[in-house]
C-alpha cells in the first residue's frame, strides 16, 4: 500500500512538471520548424521529414508531398530534413546529390539558390518571433492589460531613488528623454537599462525637477523561490483612487503591444548575452530542460495566460539562440550562405565539415553547462 500510494505521488509529481513543459516546448518547436518548412516547400525544395522530437518514431503519417510528419520519443527538439541533406542538422549531401536525377536535384536544398536556402533557414527564428507577437497579442486583447500611473507613492529607505531626492507623490513625466505614460513604461525602462545613470523628469507640486538615479543591481526571489538579479532603483507605487486599471486594446492596439513587447524582450535578452559574453553578468542564469521543466510547471499554477506568456518568452530566446553564428544552428548556416554569396561558390567541403565539428563542440558544451547550472541549482 505505501509502495503504492509512493508510486502514485512520484507520477503526480512528475506530470506536474512534464505536461506543462512539453506543451511550452512542442508550441515552440513545431512553430520553428513550421517557418523553415513552408518557406522551403514555397521554394520548391522538398521536406523529407518533418520531426517533433528525436529518436524512434511514436506516430506519424505521410502526406500527398511525401512529407513524413512524426512525433518522436525524444521531446526536446525537432527537426525538418530536406531532399539532399545528410541528417538533421541540414549538413549537405553532396554525393546523394550527384546521384539524383534532374528532376529530383531540382527540388534538393544544396541545389537551390543561395536566397531560397537562406529564406528557408531565417524562417525557423522568423517563425518564433510571429509566435511570441501572436501570443502576447492574443492574450492582452483576451483578458486586457493592468496599467498603473506612473506616480510614486513610496521610496525605499536607502535605495538609489532615495538618494536622487524622489518623494512620494512624484510624477515620473519621462526617462532619459522617453515619455514615460505607465509604471510599467518606467520598470522596462529601468530593466533595459541595467546599472547605467538614468535622467529622469518628475512633475512635483506642478512643478518640473530633474533627478538623475543610477539602479542597484540586487538579487532578488520571486513567489516560486527562483533568485534572478535586476537593476532596482527603490520606487513602489500603489492603487491610490483606481490608479491601476484594466485596460482593454483593440485588434490593432493589441498587436501593436505584441510586435512591441517582442522587441523589447529580443533587446533584453541579446543585451544579456553579450553582458554574459563580456562578463558583467553571471552565466549562471542560463538554463536547460529542467529549469524550463520547472519554471513551466510553477507559471502553469497561475494559469494559462501565464503559460503562454512563458511559452513566448521562451520562444524569443529560442529564435535568438539559433540566429547565433555558429555552425549547426541556423546562424551558422546563414553565415555560410553569406559566405557564399560573397565569394560567388560554396565553401569546400572540408570546410564545412571542419566548421559543424566546431559547431557541434560549442553546441554541446552550452548543453552540458545549462545541465550543470540546472542541476546545481536543485542542490
Amino acid at each position: 500500500m505505501e509502495i503504492g500510494a509512493i508510486t502514485s505521488g512520484l507520477w503526480s509529481h512528475g506530470l506536474i512538471y512534464v505536461v506543462p513543459f512539453l506543451f511550452v516546448l512542442t508550441i515552440i518547436v513545431f512553430f520553428h520548424e513550421l517557418g523553415h518548412f513552408m518557406i522551403g516547400r514555397m521554394c520548391g525544395i522538398k521536406a523529407l521529414t518533418f520531426s517533433v522530437g528525436f529518436g524512434p518514431e511514436l506516430i506519424g503519417f505521410t502526406d500527398r508531398q511525401g512529407t513524413r510528419w512524426k512525433l518522436a520519443a525524444i521531446p526536446l527538439g525537432g527537426y525538418v530534413k530536406f531532399l539532399g541533406d545528410e541528417n538533421a542538422a541540414s549538413v549537405p549531401d553532396q554525393d546523394a546529390v550527384d546521384r539524383m536525377s534532374e528532376a529530383e536535384r531540382r527540388q534538393a536544398f544544396p541545389s537551390a539558390s543561395v536566397a531560397r536556402r537562406a529564406a528557408t533557414v531565417a524562417a525557423g527564428p522568423i517563425a518564433n518571433f510571429i509566435l511570441a507577437i501572436v501570443i502576447f497579442a492574443g492574450v492582452v486583447f483576451a483578458n486586457g492589460r493592468v496599467v498603473g500611473d506612473p506616480v510614486v507613492s513610496g521610496v525605499e529607505p536607502n535605495s538609489p531613488a532615495a538618494a536622487a531626492g524622489f518623494q512620494p507623490g512624484d510624477r515620473v513625466i519621462s526617462a532619459d528623454g522617453e515619455a514615460i505614460d505607465y509604471f510599467s513604461d518606467l520598470q522596462r525602462h529601468v530593466a533595459a537599462v541595467g546599472p547605467n545613470p538614468i535622467a529622469f523628469q518628475v512633475e512635483r507640486d506642478g512643478r518640473p525637477v530633474e533627478l538623475t538615479v543610477t539602479p542597484r543591481m540586487e538579487t532578488r526571489e520571486d513567489e516560486f523561490g527562483n533568485s534572478f538579479t535586476m537593476p532596482i532603483v527603490g520606487l513602489r507605487a500603489e492603487n491610490v483612487n483606481g490608479s491601476f486599471r484594466v485596460e482593454n486594446l483593440g485588434p490593432v492596439e493589441s498587436l501593436q503591444y505584441g510586435v512591441s513587447q517582442t522587441w523589447f524582450v529580443a533587446a533584453q535578452t541579446v543585451g544579456f548575452i553579450g553582458e554574459v559574453v563580456t562578463g558583467r553578468q553571471s552565466a549562471d542564469q542560463i538554463g536547460g530542460p529542467i529549469r524550463i521543466a520547472q519554471v513551466s510547471s510553477q507559471v502553469s499554477t497561475i494559469g494559462i495566460a501565464a503559460l503562454l506568456n512563458l511559452a513566448a518568452l521562451l520562444s524569443i530566446s529560442i529564435g535568438i539562440l539559433n540566429l547565433l553564428p555558429i555552425p549547426m544552428l541556423d546562424g551558422g548556416h546563414l553565415l555560410f550562405y553569406a559566405f557564399e554569396a560573397v565569394r560567388g561558390r560554396p565553401l569546400s567541403e572540408r570546410v564545412q565539415e571542419f566548421g559543424f565539428k566546431i559547431g557541434l563542440a560549442l553546441v554541446t558544451m552550452l548543453m552540458i553547462f545549462a545541465f550543470w547550472n540546472d542541476i546545481s541549482g536543485q542542490v
